[in-house]
């Protein structure tokens, strides 16, 4: 009989110190940590939108040393192509070294067009202020996180499982950035802000000079197949028929509400229940409760509810929306 990996204490367990590591390195930010691996345990993947230099690039670099993923980073700009971001074929000639006849019997293969692919062919990848893209690029990335796959020159290709992306993106008011689109915004599970340090985590970062080069001594904490086991374990935890009932009740205040131009679709439904079993998960039981949904709820609707005209900012509509849908 297999063990779960959460019957030790969570603290203890492998995704516990994760966690624990993680904080030790991002100073004062642990529920956002907590909410980028329930991210990832949920399949997901996680937008962060914040002004630079408060640590973004840092929490995916982290995760990826701690959970042992393979790790690409690409600065997304104005210039960038898509091309940049998948991968190019290339015309390439014989191999070096071949005899005069023109032969090399150690590389027999003849010249042609080769695949070279770009960083999107990794398991974590950081796409660091995605809207300075044209839409173009940005784009590019659609059926990578939707299918795990891409297709250049006519060719699908798979990419390495696990596949999860970070995508950074710059305040909407700040010069040169292309906004998402609602199409590329509903594919991101979660979004995050981490915000600026409290006082005590900064003094530290002052005291100390940051937390880089324990970041990069990091060594992975989770052993091969242990983070698929943690995901099949999170798409087992029991969502009874009363918590899907509150899960359609949100979902249908925002779509008969007034205050946003669109309601939350299917896939928006879909991603909160699977947030909610992994915040569930995460907190060491086997069923999710309402508070676990209300939890991650503004992560999931935030970036996808459009207002109308309220004037508020978007993360207290959330909140006040939460305040009028009952629990059943």
């Amino acid at each position: 009989m297999s063990v779960s990996l959460f019957e030790k204490q969570p603290a203890h367990s492998p995704l516990g110190l994760v966690l624990q590591r993680a904080g030790e390195i991002i100073l004062g930010k642990d529920q956002q940590i907590r909410m980028a691996m329930c991210c990832i345990l949920a399949r997901g993947h996680l937008l962060i939108e914040d002004v630079p230099g408060v640590g973004k690039t840092t929490l995916s670099h982290v995760l990826a040393s701690l959970l042992g993923l393979q790790y690409q980073r690409i600065q997304f700009t104005s210039d960038l192509l898509p091309a940049d971001l998948l991968g190019v074929s290339i015309y390439e000639r014989e191999a070096a070294g071949s005899d005069s006849a023109g032969r090399n019997p150690a590389h027999p293969v003849s010249g042609g067009f080769h695949f070279h692919p770009g960083p999107v062919f990794t398991q974590l990848l950081l796409a660091d202020e995605l809207n300075r893209a044209t839409p173009r690029t940005q784009s590019a990335l659609l059926e990578a996180m939707e299918e795990r796959q891409v297709s250049v020159d006519g060719a699908t290709r798979p990419l390495p499982a696990p596949f999860f992306v970070i995508a950074t993106q710059n305040p909407v008011a700040h010069h040169g950035t292309f906004p998402l689109p609602e199409a590329q915004l509903d594919r991101f599970l979660l979004t995050v802000t981490l915000g600026y340090p409290d006082p005590r985590a900064e003094r530290e970062l002052l005291l100390t000079g940051g937390k880089r080069a324990a970041a990069q001594a990091l060594q992975p904490a989770l052993a091969g197949g242990e983070l698929d086991a943690a995901r099949r374990e999170v798409s087992g935890v029991h969502a009874a028929g009363a918590l899907i009932d509150y899960v359609q009740l949100l979902v249908k205040y925002t779509r008969e509400s007034p205050q946003f131009a669109s309601g939350l679709s299917p896939r928006a439904a879909l991603g909160l229940v699977a947030a909610a079993r992994a915040w569930a998960w995460l907190a060491g039981r086997s069923s999710v409760w309402p508070d676990d949904v209300r939890a991650v709820f503004p992560s999931v609707a935030t970036h996808r509810l459009l207002g109308r005209s309220s004037g508020l900012p978007q993360p207290e509509v959330v909140a006040r929306l939460l305040e009028s849908v009952p629990i059943p």
